[in-house]
């Protein structure tokens, strides 16, 4: 028996499974991260300029219309700290509050009730009245305006200024000026954590975020492209050592790998697998492959700091929004269309993401609210199990051919033949797919740095140059990058090869690097090794060429399966093409992606999840027609 059914009609609500659902998120809470967060985050709708009033009667609405389905986070996201004034902006560089010690302390302006060193305590202190958790964005390291300040380091254990070795230290004797954020440059820089005094100074921040109430921390331009692993595992060990639970989120994801998750999954509580997440159809599409990689390497619900970890597909930008980079607050709608966004909320299921709902809280409409509180999605997200891509479907449209198919990427990351496409990432230096690189000499001047495929033919080349150091350049500098490599796309142009971008992308843009103009930076600076790895100075990630034919396109069908706790099977259907196309799967299939304990025959009651409809008793295979960028979502009980 086959079942057709459109899958863009209308939504099914069930008052009891809500109540059942935020009953037992209640019983589990207790254990760090045990399920995946779920909260709201002011980027979306504010970006940096949300004001204390916004934020609670933001909070408010969360409180009432979201904790009773497990939203029980609100965050602050980043610049909190940033005076609201004439030339601010998201790189500007002396506009920012800080306190003596260098500690960024919310701007009085935008939060009044910070004034007199009270911090987020006021804050805190309501969100936890309205039966919420409070959270923030920081960043990685200290500001250039504290080393600029050369402000002293506050010792928590004394209380006062911190002494090592019979002498003061300050922000200038941490701070790594050539490790600046690479998309904030004129923001903050990492901090020497061999240094006594660099981890007297993270321990100083942190301990204050407990002493206001924090309940959650975003930790920005430390993960992906922008790695720093020391920081992150000191803050882990702080984190440890408070008197109140801290969940750990890692932030951005740009060029996320599982290797790197690996290396961090245990000392964090979430992390970014993307770059940021909009309300495009390019930015949905994106996030298929990396949530694959993250579920096949059983990263889903791993390990954590005091618990668990997830991977983070990003914010849900669905609502009333503001625009990436913007210094205006909520001014328009989602621009996905309802089918658009259903795909979304049920990828993020699927995957077992963090749902954080981005849009503006004070103008929450009935559809997005429908959409964010489905009570299957909802128990998706929490207690499903078996969370993968599901591979044996078949669709009776005909794709496209090759010609037709559009791309998305830029040309100076990728290198295009008739048949592939090579795209530059980053991953662990022990990954063994980083091991590729090779010098080639083309003349007694001029050299290469090439991966090569198998076959021993190359494939990606950059031309490699010495830096160019001026003649009044400290010797420290000298002898810091003495040995490491500008990479250079042609030997005409004064462009460098950068491990990061300088500039937050969005999820849709090719988030493998870009090209700027050359300086001694950090992030510009590559080391070719003996094993044929190409190490970048700034993150210690290696380079890597990977052919993707899947990062090319987003035409076709997708589908993703789980298990519930009641021995049902999820099946989600997704058509990324933009016109209606039928999407079929055997049920003898789901034996291939599940434990035999889940599928006990070939027959299957069968309801569709986004419509509501009963589809009855289906046998053999089943089949849905799905709309234009829409999914349907399948709830199977077989016997």
């Amino acid at each position: 028996m086959k079942v057709f059914l459109s899958c863009s009609l209308f939504f099914f609500l069930c008052n009891c499974t809500q109540r059942v659902l935020s009953g037992t998120l209640s019983k589990v809470s207790s254990n760090h991260a045990s399920l995946p967060p779920r909260g709201w985050n002011s980027y979306d709708s504010f970006c940096w300029t949300i004001s204390e009033e916004e934020f609670l009667q933001n909070a408010e609405q969360v409180s009432q219309r979201l904790r009773s389905y497990g939203y029980e986070y609100v965050v602050v996201d980043y610049l909190w700290y940033r005076r609201k004034v004439k030339g601010a902006y998201v790189d500007s560089l002396g506009f920012d509050v800080i306190d003596e010690w260098g500690r960024m302390i919310p701007d009085p302006e935008r939060w009044p009730s910070s004034k007199g060193g009270r911090g987020f305590t006021e804050v805190a202190k309501k969100v936890h009245d309205m039966g919420l958790k409070f959270g923030i964005h920081v960043m990685r390291g200290i500001s250039t305006q504290a080393v600029n300040a050369n402000t002293p380091i506050l010792d928590t254990t004394t209380g006062a200024a911190y002494v090592d070795s019979g002498r003061n230290w300050s922000a200038k004797d941490i701070g790594i000026k050539e490790r600046a954020c690479a998309w904030m440059q004129n923001g903050f820089m990492s901090v020497n954590t061999n240094l006594g005094a660099g981890k007297a100074f993270l321990r100083s921040l942190y301990t204050q975020y407990a002493e206001w109430g924090v309940d959650f921390v975003k930790h920005d331009c430390v993960f992906g492209d922008d790695f720093d692993v020391d920081e992150i595992s000191f803050v882990s060990e702080v984190l440890k050592e408070l008197n109140r639970p801290i969940l750990y989120s890692l932030s951005p994801g740009t060029s996320a790998t599982p290797a790197l998750a690996k290396k961090v999954n245990g000392l964090v509580n979430m992390y970014r697998i993307t770059g940021d997440d909009w309300d495009t159809w390019g930015d949905v599409t994106s996030h298929f492959n990396v949530a694959r990689d993250f579920s096949t390497s059983n990263m889903i619900g791993a390990e954590g700091l005091l618990g668990k970890s997830w991977p983070d597909l990003d914010m849900l930008p669905l609502g009333w929004l503001t625009d990436p980079g913007s210094n205006n607050g909520p001014h328009r709608r989602c621009n996905l269309n309802l089918n658009e966004q259903r795909t979304q909320m049920t990828l993020w299921a699927m995957a077992k993401s963090p749902l954080m709902f981005g849009g503006d809280a004070r103008k929450l409409d009935d559809t997005t609210y429908n959409l964010i509180t489905n009570p299957t999605i909802l128990e998706i997200n929490s207690f499903s199990a078996n969370n993968a891509e599901f591979p044996y479907v078949t669709s009776s449209k005909v794709q496209k051919s090759r010609s037709q198919i559009p791309t998305h990427q830029s040309e100076a990351f990728a290198s295009t033949d008739e048949t592939n496409t090579q795209f530059l990432g980053l991953t662990s230096c022990k990954d063994y797919k980083a091991r590729g690189w090779s010098r080639e000499i083309i003349d007694q001047d001029l050299q290469q740095i090439c991966w090569k495929e198998s076959g021993n033919q190359s494939t990606f080349c950059l031309y490699q140059r010495k830096p160019l150091f001026a003649s009044d350049e400290e010797v420290s500098i000298k002898q810091k990058y003495g040995g490491k490599l500008h990479l250079l796309p042609n030997d005409e142009v004064e462009f460098c090869l950068d491990a990061s971008p300088r500039r937050r992308l969005t999820s849709r843009e090719v988030r493998r690097g870009s090209f700027s103009p050359c300086q001694l930076d950090a992030n510009q600076m590559w080391e070719l090794s003996l094993d044929g790895t190409l190490i970048n100075s700034y993150s210690g990630l290696c380079a890597t060429v990977s052919t993707d034919e899947a990062n090319l396109v987003s035409l076709g069908v997708r589908s993703w399966i789980a298990t519930g706790r009641t021995g049902e099977i999820y099946v989600a259907f997704f058509n990324m093409d933009s016109s209606s196309t039928v999407i079929s799967a055997e049920i003898a299939d789901l034996a291939k992606a599940l434990p035999p304990i889940f599928l006990h025959g070939s027959t299957c009651k069968c309801r569709e999840v986004w419509s509501g409809k009963d589809l009855g008793i289906i046998r053999g295979s089943f089949s849905m027609l799905v709309a234009g960028h829409g999914c349907a979502l399948l709830v199977l009980n077989c016997y």
